[in-house]
């Protein structure tokens, strides 16, 4: 490039800069080597406030990007959380018949949740498990008086307990299904002089249930749920 067309794509260049200064200004490349030229010609031994605070605007401008985008992705998480608790509920108000039922916690409930497992566990008046309710297939988990209560200790008063799993329960995990990262245990109350249930949500995944998330979807999701099984249960 000649010195007189060097010169006029300057000209050409500070015309656009003048007329739309947002090209430079909404450019953090470009601000930054304006920055670092003007700090050259200021020597060593001279401090610009101004180039300070703008390079704590930036890192400030930066932390704001990071926790809105940190902002966004929970709501986007928490929508389709949302969303899948709605579409299981709906599942569950399909089945016309107890088999139905059963079937749907082990298949479609168990994929819609994005979960890699679900039992439902009732506990028996009975010392040993009732064979009644293990005829109804592997879904149904009898369990004797107490083991409920044993499973969750110490979290027995919350209706959602979620946690990593570290050592697997042979009795509520087959073989084929460990190893099991997390899982959350939802308590179900079936009413007044009825004996308590158990449906455990599990996956592979040792993040997927973890104590730090809140519960209130899953808490809604466990009132639904066992209100449903009870006419099933009656």
């Amino acid at each position: 490039m000649t010195p007189q067309t060097a010169a006029q794509a300057e000209d050409i260049l500070r015309d656009i800069i003048t007329k739309n200064p947002r090209i430079v200004l909404d450019a953090p490349d470009v601000m930054r080597a304006l920055l670092a030229s003007h700090d050259e010609t200021l020597g060593q031994n001279i401090v610009d406030l101004r180039s300070v605070a703008m390079r704590r605007l930036e890192a400030q401008l930066g932390r704001l990007e990071e926790t809105n985008r940190s902002v966004i992705a929970a709501a986007y998480d928490n929508l389709a959380g949302t969303q899948q608790v709605h579409r299981a509920l709906l599942k569950i108000m399909e089945p016309t018949d107890f088999g139905g039922f059963l079937t749907m916690i082990g298949t479609e409930m168990v994929d819609i949740l994005r979960i890699d497992y679900a039992c439902l566990i009732l506990e028996t008046q009975n010392q040993s498990p009732n064979p009644s309710l293990a005829q109804l297939g592997p879904v149904v988990k009898p369990a004797p008086l107490g083991f409920i209560a044993h499973y969750l200790s110490p979290s027995l008063e919350e209706k959602v307990t979620l946690r990593t799993v570290t050592d697997t329960d042979i009795f509520v995990y087959p073989q084929d299904v460990t190893p099991v990262g997390s899982e959350a245990c939802l308590r179900l109350d079936f009413g007044a002089g009825t004996l308590p249930g158990l449906l455990i949500l599990a996956a592979k995944d040792a993040e997927q249930f973890s104590p730090a998330q809140g519960t209130d979807l899953l808490t809604f999701f466990a009132t639904i749920f066992e209100r449903a099984l009870r006419r099933w249960l009656a």
